[in-house]
């Protein structure tokens, strides 16, 4: 069968999303002084695809290594996953999750692994796919093997989302 489509997966907005009033079942936690908020019922679904071989999620955000080292487990996610890191490698902030005048460091990542892997289809959820719509759509154009997933930063990724996802998997 080969290697299943890669997931790139983002945390702040996609699984972390700052709601006032969580939600029944949601979790928080801190992490780095940060306080995280997540649908446990969404990270299950994740971890479900990845371990049955339907896709390998690969960490694609401003957390990098933390993702792995920090969240995936209290998050209910697999430890070990790769993480695509930072071009700059600066440290991060508002400004540094766009990547200045360079471009957008996630969507130069996106082609990496784009390039690196021709016969993989990708799915990948990040927030600011919408915000860094004019970097990316000629790209995406240009790669239908690329499923986009841009959940709303104020709710995070939805399990309505999730079910697209399946869907295109097929």
């Amino acid at each position: 069968m080969g290697n299943p489509p890669i997931l790139l997966l983002d945390v702040d907005g996609v699984l972390n999303s700052p709601r006032r009033d969580l939600p029944e079942g949601w979790r928080q936690g801190s992490f780095n002084g940060y306080r995280l908020s997540w649908d446990p019922g969404i990270t299950a679904r994740l971890r479900e695809l990845h371990e049955s071989g339907r896709v390998e999620i690969q960490w694609l955000t401003t957390w990098t290594t933390d993702a792995d080292r920090l969240l995936a487990e209290p998050m209910g996610l697999p430890r070990g996953l790769k993480t695509h890191a930072r071009a700059d490698a600066a440290p991060t902030g508002f400004l540094g999750v766009f990547g200045g005048s360079s471009g957008w460091w996630k969507l130069t990542a996106a082609k990496e692994v784009a390039e690196a892997e021709p016969d993989r289809r990708i799915v990948w959820i990040d927030d600011d796919l919408a915000a860094q719509a004019d970097d990316t759509g000629n790209w995406l154009a240009a790669h239908p093997h690329v499923l986009v997933v841009a959940p709303d930063l104020h709710v995070g990724l939805t399990h309505e989302q999730l079910d697209r996802v399946e869907e295109w998997l097929g």
